[in-house]
């Protein structure tokens, strides 16, 4: 099977956009996920699926998380987490118990650990939900390897 071939089929499905951060050893980490579902209600449970050759791997392990989804306008910001950072940070921080999370973002999902799974090359996260919260506004979306509106009828 070509890979190529099948990532672009793959990037048919439309997404959000969430940036996934942690904290360890004393500092704030994040990395830009698309690869992020609900998973149950009882318990609470959300997925976020890692690369296996991303640095942030590591530090997920075992670790608390939050899952940041990102809105209309945070393109900048997704693209900071995604290792294209700008000259000027494109977001504000915000402490929580739980640890930073990106102000303004549509929602934050807290979470601790749950379970970690082999997903090939990547690693899939089962985080159980401890916290969220929400605001009213349109998602930041992704399709076909763009960034995308998503937007409600």
């Amino acid at each position: 099977m070509d890979q190529r071939d099948f990532r672009n089929c793959m990037g048919r499905f439309a997404t959000g956009v969430t940036v996934v951060t942690c904290e360890t050893d004393g500092q704030t980490h994040g990395f830009t996920v698309n690869s992020f579902t609900s998973v149950s209600l009882d318990p609470p449970l959300v997925l976020v699926s890692v690369d296996r050759n991303t640095k942030a791997l590591e530090k997920l392990r075992g670790n608390d998380f939050i899952v940041n989804v990102l809105k209309e306008g945070q393109q900048d910001t997704a693209m900071h987490f995604a290792g294209k950072p700008k000259d000027e940070r494109p977001f504000e921080w915000e402490q929580t118990e739980g640890g930073h999370r990106i102000k303004n973002s549509l929602s934050h999902i807290e979470c601790a650990p749950w379970a970690e799974y082999d997903g090939g090359d990547h690693v899939l996260f089962l985080g159980e939900v401890q916290n969220y919260s929400y605001e009213e506004g349109n998602p930041l979306g992704f399709y076909c390897g763009k960034f995308a509106k998503i937007l409600p009828e």
